[in-house]
């Protein structure tokens, strides 16, 4: 069992320090009728304008997770509340449903897990992510999945549906080669063999998947890059991508404090490493800077990427863009005029 630990909330002006030790985290459950299940995207460097969050918090316990800090703005921690603290938006699909039938939205790419694992445990008996793509694969939305769980493979009847009618592409998060590492630093995620195992099943069953290295840890992971690449091409994945880590916010106090804890050997050459790459900094905010480092170390890194992807067997072709397959039940195709 984990003790609480949070860092400081910059949104509350209190703090209360504990006289005695922590508790034992437990994980609590709130729901949330939502008003709007599209989330907006406005970062000019992600690829993607729109994404679908059923979840917020996440069980799976990355100590990196970019989306901690968004935790902090409902009066939670971005620590051990991060994980054990979750919310549930039991309306999603009708929110969805709803945000479709408005003559603005024009059958746009949507993003899964654009911040919380949209496949984390609470999706088995929730089923939140299903009802969502459900309703994507009814209007033909195209869809983007990213998610390090194996119970995706429950959804392969909708994940076949969307691929047939309109377009779908599941992006497998694997930072790691090795399971007893990723347990250290994941540590409620499924393991690194269950997610290639999941690839496959999906690759078989005719879904295009994508490899998502992220984050490279520096002083880590990065010799890790040539298995993984490897192994998602074995296990048919028809891309590949990573990003550097970035340690945004309190990120960076509970990624020190559990990489410490994990790995007090290697402590010292990760945050040096991680420095080298940044510039003498840990966290890069800028846009277009923050997915990427700098410096001979960083340039090693993408040299060793672009080696291994080609010798693992991606295809180097242009990738073609997202169809516009959108259409609302009953209501004829919109046929263009050119």
């Amino acid at each position: 069992m984990k003790l609480i630990s949070n860092p400081q909330n910059p949104f509350l002006s209190d703090h209360r320090e504990l006289l005695e030790p922590a508790p034992q985290v437990t994980t609590e459950i709130y729901e949330e009728e939502t008003a709007s299940i599209l989330s907006r995207n406005d970062s000019p460097d992600l690829p993607f304008r729109w994404s679908v969050n059923p979840y917020r918090g996440c069980f799976h316990a990355c100590a990196y997770c970019y989306a901690r800090p968004s935790h902090e703005y409902w009066g939670f921690g971005a620590g051990t509340d991060f994980e054990s603290k979750l919310i549930v938006k039991p309306n999603a699909a009708e929110a969805l449903r709803a945000a479709f039938m408005k003559p603005s939205w024009k059958g746009e790419l949507i993003v899964f897990s654009g911040n919380t694992d949209c496949y984390q445990p609470l999706e088995a008996t929730h089923e939140l992510t299903r009802s969502c793509l459900e309703v994507c694969a009814e209007f033909r939305n195209p869809v983007i999945i990213i998610t390090k769980a194996a119970l995706i493979q429950r959804d392969v009847d909708i994940l076949k549906n969307l691929h047939e009618h309109a377009w779908v592409r599941v992006y497998f998060s694997i930072p790691f080669a090795d399971d007893q590492i990723a347990r250290k630093v994941e540590t409620q995620a499924p393991s690194i063999t269950k997610r290639f195992e999941a690839m496959a099943h999906l690759a078989k069953a005719g879904i295009s998947t994508h490899v998502f290295i992220a984050p490279v840890i520096p002083g880590l992971t990065e010799h890790d890059i040539p298995t993984i690449l490897h192994r998602a091409r074995e296990a048919g994945a028809v891309d590949a991508s990573y990003i550097l880590l970035r340690l945004n916010g309190n990120v960076e106090s509970v990624f020190l404090e559990r990489m410490a804890q994990a790995f007090p050997d290697r402590i010292k050459k990760i945050v040096n490493r991680l420095k080298e790459v940044r510039g003498g900094e840990l966290s890069e905010k800028r846009f277009f800077a923050r997915h990427q480092g700098q410096g001979s170390t960083w340039n090693a890194i993408q040299q060793l990427f672009d080696t291994s992807y080609r010798k693992a067997g991606f295809p180097l072709e242009p990738e073609l863009p997202v169809p516009h397959t959108f259409a609302r039940p009953g209501q004829p195709e919109q046929q263009s005029l050119f």
